[in-house]
């Protein structure tokens, strides 16, 4: 196991990135909400500076092949400088957002277990592991393309009972917001994953990641894939069910 190196800024550059941000949605952009909708609208607002840029970073990072790894990557080839600087920006932003839960809400247990086993995850990859970035980098972008559309969607939700127009866009967006988010969270994130399971089952990743590492982190996605699954599940009945009552007051 390898000692943990902390070489460049870059972390401690994103974690004031992120501390900026909430403080900046915390006491300006959403300084006369209530206090409840306040910190939970400033959480969704990291959460939007942090879910599409690392989308894009995430791509760039995978498509991007150095002279030293000119073959395709594979689940088990060593992380890159630019794979590390994803993981980097992540690892800040959720270190935030948990601080922001032990704070508000500390007593909301799974978004808290949540965050820190996916900082766990990151961790031990990017420094630690040294291996296995390219796929935690393509499940991150899996996690991360409906960021936008939760945030907005989730904002929105917030202030639906006494802004009309929330309530048009909460409306109007949960139908292709569920759709999105099924393809993606229930459909293509679980192929992916059993793809990375095969892969480690027989123990083609060698003996560039231990076993300890990838049974975990084995663990830990299919975990958050299906809660991922039974949240939407759960919100699919929800509109359903409000679908229903709709057409009986119509």
């Amino acid at each position: 196991m390898g000692i943990p190196s902390f070489q460049t800024l870059t972390l401690p550059t994103f974690f004031f990135f992120f501390v900026s941000s909430y403080l900046l949605a915390y006491f300006r952009i959403f300084h006369n909400w209530d206090p409840k909708h306040r910190a939970e609208a400033s959480s969704c607002f990291i959460s939007l500076t942090h879910g599409t840029p690392a989308v894009f970073l995430a791509i760039h990072a995978l498509t991007t092949h150095t002279t030293k790894s000119p073959s395709p990557p594979t689940f088990s080839s060593p992380n890159t400088f630019l794979h590390n600087t994803v993981l980097e920006f992540s690892i800040s932003y959720f270190s935030i957002d948990l601080l922001h839960y032990l704070i508000f809400f500390p007593n909301d247990t799974l978004f808290i277990l949540h965050h820190l086993a996916t900082l766990y995850v990151f961790f031990t990859c990017r420094f630690i592991v040294h291996h296995g970035s390219f796929a935690l980098l393509v499940l991150l972008i899996l996690a991360e393309i409906t960021s936008f559309c939760q945030n907005v969607w989730t904002l929105a939700g917030y202030r639906k009972a006494d802004l009309p127009v929330a309530g048009k866009v909460f409306d109007l967006m949960s139908l292709p917001f569920f759709a999105f988010y099924t393809i993606v969270r229930g459909i293509i994130g679980p192929l992916f994953v059993y793809k990375m399971g095969v892969f480690y089952i027989n123990q083609m990743a060698g003996d560039s990641i231990p076993v300890w590492a990838w049974v975990s982190w084995m663990i830990v996605i299919v975990t958050a894939i299906l809660i991922s699954i039974v949240w939407v599940f759960d919100h699919w009945i929800d509109w359903f069910k409000r679908r229903k009552a709709m057409n009986k007051l119509a």
